[in-house]
Formats: C-alpha cells, structure tokens, sequence
C-alpha cells in the first residue's frame, strides 16, 4: 500500500504537528526521516498541548507504531525526557522506537554550536544551540557515533574517547573554553543506552515488512522546504534534507513506496532566525499576526517574523516536493485583517522576476495583489460552504495559482477545527 508523506512548505512552524496527528488516526505507523530536537510540533486537544520534539506526531493514539528514523539525529537526554513528559501526561510511548543508524547528538556537539554562533557574531546562521549540524557534520566526516554504538560498551568508549580528545583540541585552542570530562560523559550516556536499550530496533527491515503487510505509512519531516541544505535559502538553512526526496534517504526505501505528497502551508509566512524574507511584515500588521496566530516557537519560544503569503516560494516548494495535495493552515489568524496581501512576483535589483532564485538576497521585495479581508470569525466553522465568500475567494486564487487542490482547511489549534473542502478525496487518501 503506497504510503504518504507530510512535509512543510515554508520555513517550518506550519502546523505539520497537528496535521500529522489528524492523519496518523488512520495509520499504522508514523515515521520521522530528518531533523532532531531542534524543532518542536504541537498537538493541541481540548485542555493540553503536546509539544514533540524527536517523537513522532502518532504518538498520542494508541495503536500507531512511531519510528525516529535513521536520518534524525538524536539527543537521548533530549528523547528520555521527552518520553517521560507524554507519560506524565497519561500518554502510552512503549510503540515508539528509534533506528539503530540513526546518529547521537553529544555535549560537544551542543557546545560546538554555540561557540561558532558565538564566533561568527552578527554573520551566524541563528541556530537553536542544539547541537544539530556539528552531530551531522560529523555523520558526514564519518567520526560520529550511531544509535547502535550504545549497545557495545567497548565501541562507544573507543568512539567517545577519540570524539572528546578531538573535540577537546578545539575547545581549548581555537575557542579558549574548558575541555570536556571524558569519564563524566561516558557515564550519563551509558545510563541513557540502559533506558533507551528496548527501543533500538533496525527500521530499515520493520518498514520495508510494513509496507509489504500493506500497513498504512505517514512519513513526516521536521523544519520544512525552503530550510532543506539543499534548496532552501542557503546558508540560512537546517543540515538534512528537508524535503519529500529526503525520505528515502532519511529511512531507507524506494520512491515507489510513496504516492502522496502532501503539502503543510500556512495562510500566510512565518520565518525564526536570520535569513531572507521577501514577504515579511515589519509593522502592527505583523505584530497583529503574531499575536493572533500565537508565532513563538515551540522550541526556542523565540518570536517569529510574521510575512504575507508567498506564491512564488510556495509554487518553487511544491515543485521540488512533487506535491499533489494541499493543506492549508491557520486561515482564522486573517479573520481580523481589512486587506489581505499575496505576493505574486519578486523585484530583484530592479527586475522583475516570477520564479524562486537560487542566491536568494536580502534585498528582495515582494510584489502583491490586495484581496479584502472577510473580518468574520471562522473558527468555528467546520464546512466549507459557510465561509465567508472572500475568503473563498482567498482559497481558490491559491489553487489556480499553484494548480493544486486543496484538501483541508485549518481554522484552529484544537485537533478538531478542521474544514475538510473534498471529503470524498479526503477520505480515498487516507482511509
């Protein structure tokens, strides 16, 4: 049974967390490909909120397998509390396992991260200091240490022993900080192998049976499209590859395992950190989004900068992914606006252009078409015929526009404020 693939359109934060778990009701496993616990997904239901970090976003039903795939790299100290968080909460998390390939993110990688962000000063990237891209700078240079390594007391020491030593160079002779203790750090990492040991599994051949059995698979991804290190807004961008192609590098599978591509894109832009914004809203109109929308990240809390909707990147976005269904979020925070803003084109250097450049600048501007604002609260609705006709209007410029259909409309955090446009469709996918 060809499996599904949920990534983000924009620069993340598009509400993949709560899509996944709307969809994840009718799967059998939910799988992460990419990324680690530099970004959060939350699930909003009734009086809680959920905010996963490495766990995949199936994890509050029951009886959905989740999968940290081989392509995330992962903080266990990160993992184990985040474990205990959901079970605190009354969550069940003894279905959620993690790939013995996938790599560790350690100390040195957290230290690293900051001190070059620190180095680079007002040229950093405005990374989370999580250690992301040290862990897989060193999967790449093929120093780093794997899931698996944790279950051979003899290998991880080795490995660590000459990690911390080299690290240890860098610490003290290029940054004059500290060195790290080797035996204070063996030592947390062996209790965390003791705690996570019944959770490592080879996922490559658990996948490979599922998709075989004819389980149904949702594949989701963290950041989104325009962070991917390769076609994103280098070098304003994450170190995996972000996108749907991402997938079958990120849990090793074949590209006929999957059919639909679904895209998360949020009724307007939102970007964390430094890097291009060709849309953004430096006024009380963002300000006002920001509010409404609740833009603080879910990791860092750090306020978002809050744009317009973006078709040019968006339509860039869907063509890389091979998108073939669209979800459309947070359509509810434009509710209050009089007039609403769609960039169309860019102006570059005094050109014009349509398409999503490769040098991506900082001095790109956004070129728009006004649509009047609906000024009608539609979070409560729930079927599409009542919303209010300009905000069908908004809707159906954005499908002409990228020539894609729209599946699903959310109006709301909560799991159920949902407008489902094609129910029919709806269902055929993903039930």
């Amino acid at each position: 049974m060809p499996s599904n693939v949920i990534v983000g359109l924009q620069w993340g934060d598009e509400g993949k967390g709560k899509i996944t778990d709307l969809l994840a009701k009718n799967s059998d496993y939910v799988i992460r490909y990419q990324g680690g616990n530099n970004s959060g997904h939350s699930i909003h239901i009734k009086n809680h909120y959920f905010v996963l970090h490495l766990i995949p976003s199936g994890v509050i039903y029951s009886g959905v397998k989740c999968i940290i795939g081989p392509g995330v790299v992962i903080d266990p100290k990160s993992l184990i509390q985040e474990i205990q968080n959901l079970e605190s909460m009354g969550i069940n998390t003894s279905k959620v396992f993690l790939a013995k390939r996938a790599h560790i993110t350690m100390p040195y990688h957290r230290l690293l991260d900051q001190y070059q962000e620190e180095a680079l000063g007002d040229k950093s990237i405005g990374t989370t200091h999580k250690g992301i891209g040290p862990t897989y700078v060193d999967k790449v240079d093929r120093i780093g240490i794997r899931v698996l390594d944790l279950l051979d007391l003899k290998v991880f020491y080795k490995k660590l022993k000459y990690n911390i030593d080299f690290k240890n160079q860098i610490f003290t002779k290029i940054f004059q900080r500290e060195p790290l203790s080797f035996q204070s750090v063996y030592e947390e990492y062996i209790e965390y192998a003791k705690i996570l040991s019944n959770r490592i599994i080879d996922v490559v051949y658990e996948i490979h049976d599922a998709f075989h059995n004819k389980k149904r698979i949702l594949f989701e991804g963290a950041q989104a499209m325009l962070l991917d290190l390769n076609y994103g807004t280098y070098p304003y961008v994450t170190t995996s590859s972000t996108s749907t192609g991402g997938v079958c590098t990120g849990v090793g599978i074949p590209p006929n395992f999957l059919k639909n591509f679904i895209g998360i894109t949020k009724a307007y832009c939102t970007r964390v950190g430094f890097g291009p914004f060709p849309t953004e809203i430096n006024n009380e109109i963002g300000d006002a989004i920001r509010q409404k929308g609740n833009e603080y990240g879910a990791t860092t809390k750090r306020p978002r900068r809050c744009g317009w909707l973006d078709l040019i990147s968006l339509k860039y976005s869907c063509m890389i992914n091979g998108i073939n269904y669209l979800i459309i979020t947070k359509l509810d925070v434009l509710s209050e606006l009089d007039i609403i803003k769609v960039c169309i084109k860019y102006k570059c250097d005094n050109k014009i252009i349509q398409y999503f450049p490769s040098n991506i600048k900082q001095n790109l501007e956004g070129i728009y078409i006004d649509f009047p604002g609906w000024k009608k609260d539609i979070s409560h609705i729930y079927e599409y015929k009542y919303l209010p006709k300009n905000c069908k209007k908004y809707i159906k410029f954005i499908e002409d526009y990228l020539k894609l259909e729209i599946l699903l409309i959310s109006v709301g955090s909560e799991r159920n404020q949902n407008i489902i446009k094609n129910e029919s469709l709806f269902l055929e996918i993903f039930t």
